[in-house]
């Protein structure tokens, strides 16, 4: 398909390059403050969604509210036991409450072997966002699961970025933890290792409560009505400790101009758009919506969580070698380079269709710096983002959806359960997914 032809889609582009309202709906949303799962203001992003979208020209667009399990977050402290030093926390959502005081012990990166070399039975594990160079990203869910199976009696989760900026993430989807966990800033986790390396002893406290709670996902079509659709969503939920201007703010923005280009097009298939929510607390939205779909129906699914952050678009391909070459194309079509990675990841609202053999592309971008920088902590604020990576990226996915809704279903085969679990293993998930309980028993 040579992209250089068409009266209509080089005027939807040409007005997407200069489009205001991206900008207009990411401060729209980050205004809004606390979008936690399940939260007020989670519903009243969801009404700011439903109407970027009809204002795209997404047509039918509806709210579908679920139930989850909402978290509710309290105070929390640790310092040491002797009545010395206090550091400032942030809860990690799903903790439970508890008040703990236990022998600190450095777990490194938190990585399964460094955890099986010290003893952290009846202890406080201690560990880094961050994990070695040269390997993959090991997940928080999986190191605070594989410390607990452990006997660690409490998780402490230290940045590895500087700027005094506590981490935040979930510890279990969509259910209470089984033990409770921090997060510290980089420079606290220093004098922590330091107190570990003396054997110190830490009382760590967490106020929390988990109950019942209900988000909603908003949904919408475009295109013909066909039996084969493409599913285009990313989040729009993000953790009440900032913005969420970069986690997920940037990705649903993308979704939103992505939308507007698509709009014009004349696609051969039907699109069903979405914004999910609770994808921080467990890929709740994305969970129910994998559930109301017909999963033969699909075509693949296109999932924009981390697009639009930062300069150079990212296609994580999930094992499909078909939406692999549908990335290359565009890149080459276009001209604009989008780094091609094909290793899977439970992590993202993606996973609920990938584990049911859905190809996949999730939209990611790179800022050169290992982990998520300032995502998950007080300053993921809306002066960090840059609209223009936001308006290229909303160009590129919609030429990704078009290309991809151009591709008979025969080139776009559905995932082997076998060859992906086989590739799960291969990149060393086992063990920290049967930690957390991810790993798919028909997997077994």
């Amino acid at each position: 398909m040579d992209r250089r032809d068409g009266t209509e889609r080089d005027a939807a582009l040409g007005r997407a390059w200069t489009d205001d309202e991206p900008w207009e709906f990411l401060t729209n949303l980050t205004r809004l403050g606390n979008r936690m799962g399940g939260s007020g203001g989670e519903r009243r992003a969801a009404g700011l969604v439903a109407n970027a979208l009809l204002d795209a020209g997404v047509r039918d667009v509806r709210e579908e509210p679920f139930e989850m399990r909402a978290w509710t977050r309290g105070s929390s402290t640790l310092a040491l036991a002797d009545g010395g030093r206090e550091f400032e926390t942030v809860a990690l959502p799903y903790s439970p409450p508890g008040d703990v005081t236990g022998e600190l012990v450095d777990v490194g990166h938190g990585t399964p072997d460094e955890v099986d070399d010290r003893d952290v039975a009846g202890k406080i594990a201690v560990a880094s966002t961050t994990t070695p160079p040269g390997g993959r990203f090991v997940h928080r869910m999986e190191k605070f699961s594989y410390a607990v199976e452990r006997g660690a009696e409490a998780f402490v989760f230290v940045n590895h970025v500087p700027g005094q900026l506590p981490p935040t993430g979930s510890l279990q989807f969509d259910e209470e933890a089984a033990a409770p966990a921090v997060g510290v800033s980089k420079e606290s986790g220093g004098w922590l290792t330091d107190y570990a390396e003396d054997g110190a002893e830490a009382r760590l406290t967490v106020e929390a409560e988990t109950g019942g709670g209900e988000s909603r996902n908003v949904v919408g079509r475009l295109g013909p009505d066909t039996d084969e659709e493409i599913v285009l969503l990313a989040h729009y939920d993000a953790h009440d400790i900032a913005e969420g201007a970069l986690d997920n703010g940037c990705g649903i923005a993308t979704v939103v101009t992505a939308a507007r280009i698509l709009a014009d097009l004349d696609l051969p298939v039907g699109v069903r758009v979405a914004g999910v929510g609770c994808e921080e607390t467990g890929l709740t939205g994305a969970e129910h919506l994998a559930a109301e779909l017909d999963h033969d129906r699909i075509k693949t699914v296109v999932n924009v969580d981390g697009a639009g952050r930062f300069r150079d678009l990212v296609a994580m391909t999930h094992t499909s070698e078909a939406t692999a070459d549908v990335a290359r194309t565009v890149a080459d079509e276009t001209r604009h380079p989008i780094q091609v990675e094909s290793e899977p990841h439970p992590f993202s609202d993606q996973w609920p269709f990938v584990r049911a053999g859905v190809p996949a592309l999730q939209l990611h971008s790179d800022s050169g710096e290992r982990g998520r920088g300032w995502g998950h902590t007080h300053a993921d604020t809306r002066d960090k983002v840059d609209d223009r990576n936001i308006r290229e990226h909303g160009m590129l996915a919609a030429l990704l959806v078009e290309e991809l809704a151009g591709r008979d279903v025969s080139a776009l085969p559905r995932l082997d359960a076998d060859e992906l679990a086989d590739a799960f293993r291969a990149a060393d998930f086992e063990t920290g997914m049967r930690a957390a309980g991810l790993w798919p028993a028909d997997w077994e």
